[in-house]
Protein backbone atom coordinates (compact mmCIF):
# COMPACT_ATOMS: atom_id res chain seq x y z
CA UNK A 1 0.00 0.00 0.00
CA UNK A 2 1.20 3.67 -0.77
CA UNK A 3 0.79 4.43 2.78
CA UNK A 4 3.29 2.46 3.75
CA UNK A 5 6.05 3.17 1.26
CA UNK A 6 9.33 4.28 3.31
CA UNK A 7 11.51 6.07 1.13
CA UNK A 8 15.07 5.74 0.22
CA UNK A 9 16.31 8.51 2.42
CA UNK A 10 14.56 6.90 5.58
CA UNK A 11 16.14 3.56 4.72
CA UNK A 12 19.62 4.34 4.21
CA UNK A 13 19.29 6.51 8.09
CA UNK A 14 17.92 3.59 9.62
CA UNK A 15 18.86 -0.17 7.53
CA UNK A 16 22.49 0.18 8.69
CA UNK A 17 21.80 0.31 12.16
CA UNK A 18 19.38 -2.68 12.22
CA UNK A 19 21.87 -4.33 9.99
CA UNK A 20 24.64 -3.34 13.11
CA UNK A 21 22.46 -5.64 15.45
CA UNK A 22 21.81 -8.24 13.80
CA UNK A 23 25.49 -8.72 12.55
CA UNK A 24 26.61 -8.87 15.60
CA UNK A 25 24.03 -11.02 17.07
CA UNK A 26 25.23 -13.18 14.18
CA UNK A 27 28.48 -13.67 15.70
CA UNK A 28 27.43 -13.97 19.14
CA UNK A 29 24.76 -17.28 18.14
CA UNK A 30 27.81 -18.97 16.74
CA UNK A 31 28.78 -19.06 20.83
CA UNK A 32 31.99 -18.82 21.77
CA UNK A 33 33.90 -20.82 19.07
CA UNK A 34 37.43 -21.07 21.54
CA UNK A 35 39.41 -22.38 18.12
CA UNK A 36 38.95 -19.52 16.33
CA UNK A 37 39.24 -16.28 19.14
CA UNK A 38 42.03 -13.95 19.03
CA UNK A 39 41.38 -13.35 23.05
CA UNK A 40 39.84 -15.97 25.70
CA UNK A 41 36.33 -14.98 25.89
CA UNK A 42 36.53 -14.19 29.69
CA UNK A 43 39.07 -11.36 28.52
CA UNK A 44 36.15 -9.29 27.77
CA UNK A 45 35.00 -9.22 31.22
CA UNK A 46 38.47 -9.06 32.87
CA UNK A 47 40.25 -7.35 30.36
CA UNK A 48 37.83 -4.25 29.09
CA UNK A 49 37.27 -0.92 31.44
CA UNK A 50 33.73 -0.45 30.36
CA UNK A 51 30.60 -3.07 31.27
CA UNK A 52 28.71 -4.08 28.26
CA UNK A 53 25.23 -2.41 29.55
CA UNK A 54 27.28 0.66 28.81
CA UNK A 55 28.26 -0.16 25.78
CA UNK A 56 24.94 -0.86 24.33
CA UNK A 57 23.36 2.41 25.60
CA UNK A 58 26.37 4.25 24.32
CA UNK A 59 26.14 2.57 20.50
CA UNK A 60 21.95 3.01 20.81
CA UNK A 61 22.43 6.68 21.13
CA UNK A 62 25.31 7.31 18.20
CA UNK A 63 23.22 5.23 16.23
CA UNK A 64 19.50 8.00 16.87
CA UNK A 65 22.22 10.46 16.70
CA UNK A 66 23.33 9.11 13.31
CA UNK A 67 19.65 8.87 12.13
CA UNK A 68 18.53 12.31 12.83
CA UNK A 69 22.26 13.31 11.44
CA UNK A 70 21.27 11.63 7.93
CA UNK A 71 18.16 12.27 7.44
CA UNK A 72 18.65 15.95 8.09
CA UNK A 73 21.60 15.51 5.00
CA UNK A 74 18.75 14.25 2.63
CA UNK A 75 16.65 17.01 3.67
CA UNK A 76 19.53 19.81 2.89
CA UNK A 77 21.01 18.17 -0.65
CA UNK A 78 18.64 15.46 -1.58
CA UNK A 79 20.40 13.33 -4.39
CA UNK A 80 21.04 16.23 -6.54
CA UNK A 81 22.08 18.79 -4.52
CA UNK A 82 18.78 20.82 -4.38
CA UNK A 83 16.73 19.76 -1.16
CA UNK A 84 14.59 18.06 -3.16
CA UNK A 85 13.47 14.17 -2.09
CA UNK A 86 15.38 11.35 -4.67
CA UNK A 87 13.58 9.74 -7.12
CA UNK A 88 14.40 5.64 -6.45
CA UNK A 89 16.42 5.24 -9.39
CA UNK A 90 19.44 3.06 -9.40
CA UNK A 91 22.36 4.59 -11.98
CA UNK A 92 24.50 2.35 -14.42
CA UNK A 93 25.81 -0.90 -13.01
CA UNK A 94 29.31 0.82 -14.23
CA UNK A 95 28.71 4.22 -12.44
CA UNK A 96 27.36 2.40 -9.13
CA UNK A 97 30.43 0.78 -8.91
CA UNK A 98 32.39 3.69 -9.50
CA UNK A 99 30.45 5.97 -6.96
CA UNK A 100 30.66 2.82 -4.48
CA UNK A 101 35.01 2.61 -5.01
CA UNK A 102 35.12 6.32 -4.76
CA UNK A 103 32.87 6.12 -1.11
CA UNK A 104 35.06 3.72 0.68
CA UNK A 105 38.65 5.69 -0.84
CA UNK A 106 36.78 9.07 0.78
CA UNK A 107 35.80 7.27 3.61
CA UNK A 108 39.16 4.88 4.34
CA UNK A 109 41.27 8.68 4.06
CA UNK A 110 39.07 10.69 6.02
CA UNK A 111 39.15 8.02 8.82
CA UNK A 112 42.91 6.97 8.29
CA UNK A 113 43.88 10.81 9.36
CA UNK A 114 41.58 11.87 12.01
CA UNK A 115 42.32 8.75 13.77
CA UNK A 116 46.40 8.88 13.03
CA UNK A 117 45.47 12.11 14.73
CA UNK A 118 43.16 10.87 17.71
CA UNK A 119 46.45 9.00 18.69
CA UNK A 120 49.06 11.22 18.42
CA UNK A 121 47.53 14.21 20.04
CA UNK A 122 47.77 13.59 23.40
CA UNK A 123 44.59 16.04 24.22
CA UNK A 124 42.73 14.47 21.89
CA UNK A 125 43.34 10.61 22.73
CA UNK A 126 43.27 11.33 26.78
CA UNK A 127 39.28 13.48 26.02
CA UNK A 128 38.10 11.81 23.45
CA UNK A 129 39.33 8.43 21.56
CA UNK A 130 40.76 6.50 24.56
CA UNK A 131 36.61 5.67 25.78
CA UNK A 132 36.90 3.40 22.30
CA UNK A 133 39.80 2.10 23.45
CA UNK A 134 38.28 1.12 26.74
CA UNK A 135 37.57 -2.54 24.90
CA UNK A 136 40.78 -4.13 25.16
CA UNK A 137 39.18 -6.90 23.74
CA UNK A 138 37.19 -5.84 21.03
CA UNK A 139 33.47 -7.67 20.13
CA UNK A 140 30.91 -7.34 18.00
CA UNK A 141 28.38 -4.68 19.36
CA UNK A 142 31.15 -2.51 20.65
CA UNK A 143 32.28 -1.59 17.10
CA UNK A 144 31.36 2.18 17.43
CA UNK A 145 31.80 2.33 20.93
CA UNK A 146 32.95 5.68 21.14
CA UNK A 147 32.94 9.21 22.31
CA UNK A 148 29.65 11.69 21.55
CA UNK A 149 32.03 13.83 19.67
CA UNK A 150 34.32 11.06 18.08
CA UNK A 151 31.01 9.72 16.91
CA UNK A 152 30.15 12.85 15.58
CA UNK A 153 33.31 13.20 13.72
CA UNK A 154 34.16 9.80 12.44
CA UNK A 155 31.30 8.46 11.57
CA UNK A 156 28.30 10.79 10.77
CA UNK A 157 30.70 13.31 9.54
CA UNK A 158 32.69 10.36 7.63
CA UNK A 159 29.83 9.16 6.41
CA UNK A 160 28.11 12.47 5.13
CA UNK A 161 31.18 13.08 3.35
CA UNK A 162 31.75 9.79 1.39
CA UNK A 163 28.30 10.25 0.18
CA UNK A 164 28.77 13.81 -0.90
CA UNK A 165 32.08 12.90 -2.57
CA UNK A 166 31.01 9.80 -4.56
CA UNK A 167 28.14 12.07 -5.92
CA UNK A 168 25.90 8.23 -4.75
CA UNK A 169 22.22 8.21 -4.86
CA UNK A 170 20.14 7.09 -1.30
CA UNK A 171 19.33 4.09 -2.55
CA UNK A 172 23.34 3.18 -3.35
CA UNK A 173 23.52 5.01 0.18
CA UNK A 174 21.86 1.91 1.77
CA UNK A 175 24.09 -0.90 0.34
CA UNK A 176 26.69 1.26 1.09
CA UNK A 177 26.26 2.25 4.51
CA UNK A 178 25.29 -1.33 5.34
CA UNK A 179 28.37 -2.37 3.94
CA UNK A 180 30.80 -0.44 5.72
CA UNK A 181 28.33 -1.23 9.01
CA UNK A 182 29.34 -5.03 8.18
CA UNK A 183 33.19 -4.17 7.56
CA UNK A 184 33.52 -2.89 11.01
CA UNK A 185 31.46 -4.96 13.09
CA UNK A 186 33.42 -7.85 11.25
CA UNK A 187 36.75 -5.74 12.17
CA UNK A 188 35.90 -5.77 16.03
CA UNK A 189 34.41 -9.76 16.20
CA UNK A 190 37.79 -10.92 17.63
CA UNK A 191 37.30 -14.11 15.40
CA UNK A 192 39.41 -15.46 13.11
CA UNK A 193 36.60 -17.70 11.05
CA UNK A 194 37.88 -19.95 8.11
CA UNK A 195 36.29 -19.15 5.11
CA UNK A 196 35.34 -15.76 6.01
CA UNK A 197 36.55 -12.96 3.36
CA UNK A 198 37.22 -10.17 4.87
CA UNK A 199 40.39 -12.06 6.65
CA UNK A 200 41.86 -12.10 3.20
CA UNK A 201 42.54 -8.30 3.16
CA UNK A 202 45.26 -6.71 4.65
CA UNK A 203 42.54 -4.73 6.52
CA UNK A 204 41.11 -7.62 8.71
CA UNK A 205 40.04 -8.73 11.86
CA UNK A 206 43.36 -9.64 13.09
CA UNK A 207 44.76 -5.60 11.27
CA UNK A 208 42.63 -4.13 13.69
CA UNK A 209 42.68 -6.31 16.95
CA UNK A 210 46.21 -5.58 17.31
CA UNK A 211 45.95 -2.11 17.35
CA UNK A 212 43.35 -2.08 20.46
CA UNK A 213 46.15 -3.77 22.03
CA UNK A 214 48.67 -1.69 23.82
CA UNK A 215 51.38 -2.82 21.84
CA UNK A 216 49.49 -1.89 18.49
CA UNK A 217 48.43 1.68 19.74
CA UNK A 218 50.78 3.41 17.26
CA UNK A 219 50.48 1.05 13.77
CA UNK A 220 47.35 0.40 12.03
CA UNK A 221 45.11 3.56 12.11
CA UNK A 222 43.74 2.46 8.81
CA UNK A 223 39.59 1.93 8.65
CA UNK A 224 37.75 0.10 7.15
CA UNK A 225 38.37 -0.74 3.65
CA UNK A 226 41.89 -0.76 3.00
CA UNK A 227 45.17 -0.70 4.39
CA UNK A 228 46.60 1.41 2.24
CA UNK A 229 47.19 5.06 3.99
CA UNK A 230 49.34 2.82 7.09
CA UNK A 231 51.63 1.20 3.99
CA UNK A 232 52.51 4.74 2.26
CA UNK A 233 52.83 6.72 5.78
CA UNK A 234 54.81 3.99 7.53
CA UNK A 235 52.16 2.95 10.29
CA UNK A 236 51.48 -0.50 8.98
CA UNK A 237 52.35 -3.31 11.49
CA UNK A 238 52.40 -6.73 9.43
CA UNK A 239 51.22 -9.71 11.71
CA UNK A 240 51.51 -13.20 12.33
CA UNK A 241 49.22 -15.01 13.39
CA UNK A 242 49.71 -18.26 15.72
CA UNK A 243 47.94 -21.06 17.23
CA UNK A 244 47.81 -20.85 21.66
CA UNK A 245 48.81 -23.71 23.51
CA UNK A 246 44.93 -23.16 24.98
CA UNK A 247 43.12 -23.17 21.70
CA UNK A 248 42.40 -20.20 19.75
CA UNK A 249 45.12 -17.84 18.20
CA UNK A 250 47.32 -14.66 19.07
CA UNK A 251 49.17 -12.16 17.19
CA UNK A 252 52.24 -11.30 17.15
CA UNK A 253 54.43 -8.05 15.32
CA UNK A 254 55.95 -9.39 12.43
CA UNK A 255 59.04 -6.81 11.04
CA UNK A 256 58.37 -5.98 7.20
CA UNK A 257 60.62 -7.39 4.35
Amino acid sequence: MAGFDISDEVLSAVVPNIVYWIYSWMYLALGTCPDYRLHPKEDQDTKNFVSKKAVIKNVLWQQLRQVVAFLLMYKVAGSNGDGAPSVANMSSFLVGCRQFFVAMVALDTYQYFLHRLMHQNKFLYRHLHSQHHRLVVPYTYGAIYNHPIEGFLFDIVGGILSYVVSGMSPRMSIYFYCFATIKNVDDHCGLLLPGNPWQFLSNSTAFHDFHHQHVGGKYNFSQPFFAFWDKLLGTYMPLSVEEREDGGFQLKPRPAK
